[in-house]
């Protein structure tokens, strides 16, 4: 159980540490734990939208938040979202088991800060149009926590974006393929741009992908990925599958990717899928009690998966996707 890190929940005591209230991240590691001196978190976007809102996108209030969150509860778990997001720092000691990454690796970890033991010491930056954060601090990778070296051909800032959505990628690679209509909802958005990429590159010359975005001001960072973006409000679902109708020529997806960062989108999705088609939600801010209602009180019956932000061999997928394609390192980089 210490290899999964429950020795560190404090409440309630022996919960897995992402369901933990509190975490402890002070005490000396344990044998196969890794300490991490930490330069930036990378909050997930649902997160972010979430915290923005609520302070009216006020960067000294949004920095509170972030350092109130941590003290209360150990880890970088937003109470609203239930989601964290990732970091990457320096390693800076190992437990007395543990032989890598070596003590001075530049590691990004692919496990959420919702179950990471974290102490800032101090926000550095903040910007409140970005979910990159600048910090100083001290968090804690347990045994059973993975994590990628960062590559030093690529900026910190595409790093940071990209392992944090790396997951969504891997999904399109796995179940995108020709001649199928794919759908990605929230396109403009960084697991949206990855996503659609992949799943036109799956696709080739045959079949189709449609992003949808909101506002339009992400359409074009949608095109740029490969899609054949569309602009429409995915919390309104009859407008939703209007505009998927319309760009199938009546028909519907027979895959549905949500990766918005606003709640609302079950619906859309649904009513934008066949039938027997497929909907992977890689999306925090989804609720996924709404979503198998919503396909009950529809008598619709598609495959629903929670899209795990982990999949075999996905960081290095997404990396490789984005060396590969000049305009998404753009946008990254941005």
């Amino acid at each position: 159980m210490e290899r999964l890190g429950v020795h560190r929940s404090l409440e309630p005591v022996g919960a897995l540490p992402q369901q933990a209230q509190r975490l402890d991240a002070h005490t000396a590691l344990v044998a196969d734990e890794v300490a991490i001196d930490v330069e930036y978190l990378n909050i997930d976007a649902a997160s972010w939208t979430q915290i923005r809102n609520e302070c009216d996108g006020d960067a000294n209030a949004m920095r509170a938040r972030v350092l109130e969150t941590v003290r209360a509860r150990g880890k970088m778990h937003n109470p609203v979202t239930g989601s964290g997001g990732m970091l990457v720092g320096t390693v800076s000691e190992l437990g007395s088991y543990r032989r890598e990454p070596e003590v001075g690796t530049r590691i990004a970890t692919l496990v959420s800060l919702s179950l990471t033991p974290l102490v800032v010491d101090e926000i550095v930056e903040l910007d409140p149009a970005s979910e990159k954060v600048k910090i100083k601090g001290r968090a804690i990778l347990f045994g059973s926590g993975i994590y990628a070296e960062v590559p030093d051909d690529l900026p910190d800032e595409v790093t940071l974006g990209v392992l944090d959505v790396a997951g969504a990628p891997a999904w399109a690679a796995r179940l995108v393929k020709p001649p199928m209509r794919v759908v990605v909802m929230g396109a403009g958005g960084k697991s949206g741009m990855l996503t659609s990429a992949q799943a036109r590159r799956n696709l080739g010359e045959q079949g189709r992908v449609v992003g949808l975005c909101y506002p339009e001001s992400t359409a074009g960072a949608a095109r740029d990925a490969g899609a054949d973006a569309i602009v429409v409000d995915c919390t309104d679902p009859v407008a939703t599958s209007e505009a998927v109708m319309d760009a199938f020529e009546g028909r519907l997806a027979n895959v549905v990717f949500v990766c918005t960062n606003v709640p609302g989108c079950e619906s859309g999705a649904i009513l934008s899928c066949e039938d027997d088609g497929r909907i992977v939600f890689f999306s925090m801010a989804t609720s996924f009690s709404s979503a198998a209602l919503v396909a009950e009180g529809l008598g619709k019956y598609p495959d629903m998966t929670i899209g795990n932000g982990y999949v075999p061999g996905h960081a290095r997928l997404a990396l490789d996707l984005v060396r590969d394609e000049p305009a998404l390192l753009k946008r990254f980089a941005r």
